[in-house]
């Protein structure tokens, strides 16, 4: 297997073997653990964005200054306001919430609960595809390994999203079989997303530094928004913070190791 098509596979992956928890564990997940794996998520994120993203989009522009900050600068904030505009226009529901996010609507709660999902691999997909095609076109900045250390790396913080999607699915009632494939389809997103970025940023190649902090500043909003506050809020926030700290370093590794 090449690696692109690992690259774009290994996320999925990672998805589908958490999601497949549901039929070892059971039907609620220890808040505790909850806890912790999310700040592990939150981990991963952040770091990734710093050393897989941000970093080789300022290394891409080859010049010094100011110069070489305004792509990357202007891609992160492209990608917290686009996330910002996707959040506001697409109804969905986080797992931990009894209240719909975005326009109102008559869609299931289910339904809502797959939308707050894709918003959140969304960006991840696009970190991924965005890593992949800067690997190909300029590995001087960012090698193949480092893309696939990106890569492996969203893949490790997808096994506890796989579980935190379809456990409380299972809590809820639905059966192993239902909340399996809900939590395993979440996941789909990733390598559509990362597709359609590699295809175009084939066409756009003098972009790569602005999607590659695009992606960053995508991520970033996820973490903000979503999974540090959901790490802080009742007990056990000190899980969350230790889970934090250990996925970015595990990212951290990654990206110096394989790099």
């Amino acid at each position: 297997m090449d690696g692109l098509t690992l690259g774009l596979l290994l996320p999925f992956i990672g998805t589908t073997l958490g999601a497949a928890c549901v039929f070892l564990m059971r039907k609620n997940m220890p808040q505790l653990l909850h806890k912790t794996l999310t700040g592990f998520a939150a981990g991963v994120m952040v770091a990734a964005s710093v050393w897989s993203l941000l970093i080789p989009s300022m290394e891409m522009t080859g010049k010094e200054g100011i110069a070489g900050i305004v792509p990357a600068a202007a891609g992160f904030l492209t990608g917290i306001f686009f996330l910002l505009f996707l959040d506001n226009v697409i109804p969905h529901q986080h797992i931990d919430s009894n209240t719909s996010e975005g326009p109102k609507s008559h869609l299931s709660r289910t339904t809502k609960l797959v939308f707050a999902v894709t918003l959140h691999n969304i960006p991840e997909g696009m970190a991924v595809g965005v890593a992949l095609a800067a690997a190909l076109e300029h590995s001087a900045y960012l090698p193949m390994a480092g893309a696939l250390a990106l890569s492996l790396g969203i893949a490790i913080q997808n096994f506890p999203e796989g579980a935190i999607v379809s456990m409380p699915l299972r809590s809820a009632g639905n059966s192993r079989l239902k909340s399996f494939g809900i939590g395993a389809l979440s996941g789909v997103v990733e390598p559509v997303a990362a597709l359609i970025t590699i295809l175009l940023a084939e066409m756009v190649i003098p972009v790569l530094p602005y999607l590659l902090s695009f992606a960053a500043g995508a991520m970033m909003y996820v973490v903000v928004e979503e999974l540090i506050p959901e790490t802080q809020e009742g007990r056990h926030s000190n899980m969350g913070t230790i889970g934090f700290a250990a996925g970015f370093l595990l990212m951290m590794v990654l990206d110096a190791v394989l790099g």
